[in-house]
């Protein structure tokens, strides 16, 4: 929607206010949510607070008690921020009556207008909020700072009648953070409708010169009812689809998408806005790159979008995504926050950095994994309304311009993982920063049901966070040899033996050099499943009765410490395993049963043999310790780390000015590969 303001400069909408039609009961508090007031902690008017810790053993019985009557209180009011049954309908996406008597806000997750993210990436200096209103009451228009403190911008008044109400804000003082968003407000006596609420900006300021479009690239491997419900939501959005030029449905697998019976229906929906494409299984690196090479190929789009085949979208965020990117004042890769599947309302990721100390992503500066915003909304969690930069963006979603790809080329050809952390840092090297923009996410199944130490995806794993290291960090480091080696042993102490044979051949297989990466990449996973078998813990049965009954249930006794003193605990504990002279070969039944949940190393301590459980509830295997062996891969572990460390600046330039991310390559890959 593009509207002429009296000076006939032009205005494009750049975020619909939006509101969900269906799973509203699960997401709600991401859309709206009840106004509350606000009573800012004294600590975010003076960062002097958070030097000085509390001195407990000076505090009173009765200050202690007071201390924690304001904090019930403050849970009892911060519970009130869901809306009372009856008190809003949801009328449509973009329409919503709120009941006599009702006061909700809009500072949520997706519809609080990032402004920060505006005033830093682009040249938009205002922005114009417009609705259409009916009913009595009063919108009011809301800023806050990078501390998360609210202030009031104006108060528009809403009469009986339908009418436009409309408000510019200047897109000043949001530098280090701050959102803009509107609570709503209807009269004790009568009910007030709000219908296409907006946020527009300029259209002079684009950097592209006019509506851009994109491909989307969607890869997926027998995953195929997930895939097309993913392709019928994109089908169903028309605002989508008018920036739409085609997806990229890159179907891998054995149980073919096409092969759904609503897939033929879908495909004449999207005519030529879907090119089905079928290759061998390479992966998410793979499929995605494959995304990117055709739609760089085909010069049509200037940007591709990366998304996950079982994710669920919300289509408006792709809009903000690329109506964003098309005002940024130079490339980006915009990308977006990962929600949890099955706890809605749960935030995973907002953006991450790679440590270099730990050689692992961790939360951006500023952040954490998984903010609940059914417990803490967006209004009253001042950490988030600070911007952040993260190094990279999980390709859950993320848009990357074409041109970066002709740049600075496609994925690594790994199969799977750390392929969107190490493109993330490469693009930062050439000035290509990324951004994660709040109001843009997909729902994605978490990761506390899935423990890639158990499965083939170690390998993979170990080898690629690696790869990437080396890439990106040139001077080696004593760190990064005691994190092979700390982890290698950490593996061990939870009797994970087959993890450390593959943790050791992705060490092996890093000093191989690129062209091996290369070349492997189509049976390297065949390899890596066959690498496994013959370990008891990745012998894994359906039917707990198939195992000999444990001989007891695991109950967790491990005492909360502090951090160092947790590592302390886990150094003794690799020690005591590798002087161990136990084995749990012989063993007629597991010595414990351990739910998956409780399977880390404390819970092994001792232990001679564990019948534990998988992360997703389907199976267990029957871990047995064996001392010996313990040894001797840790011994192996100790020269690969060793010889590594003695090689890294050679294999860091040698993977550096490699060119096995390059379109070439891909396209060598892709031509020996598709079906």
């Amino acid at each position: 929607m593009v509207e002429t303001d009296e000076t006939t400069r032009k205005r494009e909408t750049v975020n619909r206010i939006v509101f969900p039609t269906t799973d509203a009961e699960s997401t709600l508090p991401l859309y709206v949510v009840n106004w509350t007031p606000s009573h800012p902690d004294p600590a975010l008017f003076d960062a002097r607070e958070s030097l000085e810790k509390v001195a407990f053993s000076s505090l009173s019985k009765r200050q202690l008690s007071g201390t924690l009557r304001n904090g019930i209180f403050s849970a009892q009011e911060a519970s009130k921020t869901e809306l009372p049954a009856g008190s809003v309908l949801i009328k449509s996406r973009t329409s919503i009556e709120l009941a006599a008597g009702q006061h909700v806000s809009l500072c949520t997750f997706f519809n609080a207008f990032p402004a920060s993210y505006w005033q830093r990436w682009t040249k938009v200096t205002n922005v114009r909020f417009i609705a259409k209103v009916g009913g009595v009451g009063r919108i009011v228009v809301m800023k806050s700072s990078a501390r998360g403190i609210p202030s009031t911008v104006t108060t528009i008044p809403v009469a009986q009648e339908d009418e436009f109400v409309e408000a510019d804000i200047s897109l000043s003082g949001f530098m280090d953070g701050g959102f803009i968003w509107a609570d709503m407000e209807s009269a004790s006596n009568d009910s007030l409708t709000v219908t296409d609420a907006q946020w527009q900006v300029p259209t002079q300021e684009r950097r592209a010169p006019h509506n851009s479009s994109l491909s989307i690239a969607i890869t997926t491997f027998n995953r195929p009812s997930y895939c097309l419900n993913q392709l019928q939501t994109i089908a169903a959005e028309k605002n989508l689809r008018d920036h739409l030029d085609t997806i990229y449905c890159v179907d891998q697998g054995t149980d073919r998408v096409q092969d759904q019976p609503d897939f033929q229906q879908t495909r004449e929906l999207l005519g030529q806005q879907l090119t089905y494409i079928l290759q061998d299984n390479l992966g998410g690196s793979g499929g995605f790159s494959r995304g990117m090479y055709e739609t760089v190929k085909a010069q049509k789009s200037a940007y591709v979008l990366l998304l996950d085949d079982d994710a669920i979208t919300e289509p408006e965020a792709i809009l903000r995504a690329l109506q964003f990117s098309d005002y940024a004042t130079r490339p980006v890769l915009v990308g977006g926050g990962m929600l949890h599947l099955d706890n809605r309302t749960v935030l995973y990721s907002s953006g991450e950095r790679f440590d270099a100390s730990s050689a692992m992503p961790a939360p951006a500066t500023g952040t954490h994994y998984n903010h609940d915003f059914a417990v803490n909304p967006l209004r009253d969690t001042p950490e988030l309304h600070k911007r952040i930069n993260p190094d990279f963006n999980g390709w859950w979603l993320c848009l990357i311009p074409t041109e970066v790809l002709k740049k600075i080329g496609l994925s690594m050809p790994v199969f799977i993982k750390y392929d969107d952390v190490e493109f993330g840092l490469r693009a930062k090297e050439n000035n290509i920063p990324t951004i994660c923009l709040p109001g843009v996410a997909v729902w994605h199944q978490a990761w506390h049901d899935k423990d890639i130490s158990r499965t083939w995806e170690e390998y993979f794993a170990q080898r690629n966070r690696w790869l990437c290291t080396l890439m990106h960090f040139p001077v080696p480091s004593k760190k990064f040899a005691f994190r092979m080696l700390y982890e290698d042993a950490h593996l061990g102490t939870k009797l994970l033996y087959s993890a450390m044979k593959l943790n050791h051949m992705a060490l092996r297989d890093l000093t191989e050099g690129p062209e091996y990466i290369v070349r492997c990449l189509p049976q390297k996973l065949a390899e890596v499943r066959k690498a496994r078998e013959g370990f008891t813990d990745s012998l894994v049965l359906h039917n707990l009765d198939d195992f000999p009954a444990a001989l007891a249930d695991y109950e967790p006794t491990f005492i909360p410490s502090d951090p160092k003193t947790v590592t302390k605990m886990g150094l003794k504990s690799v020690i005591s395993a590798f002087f161990s002279q136990s084995s749990g070969i012989k063993d007629a039944h597991p010595q414990v049963s351990i739910m998956s949940k409780d399977a880390i190393w404390p819970a092994f301590n001792k232990v001679s043999s564990a019948l534990v459980t998988t992360a997703d509830g389907n199976g267990a295997a029957w871990f047995k310790r064996d001392s010996k062996l313990y040894r001797k891969e840790l011994f192996r572990c100790v020269h690969l780390a060793a010889n590594i460390l003695k090689q890294w600046n050679k294999l860091s330039r040698l993977y550096r000015e490699s060119d096995f991310c390059s379109i070439n390559t891909w396209q060598r890959i892709f031509n020996q590969s598709s079906k």
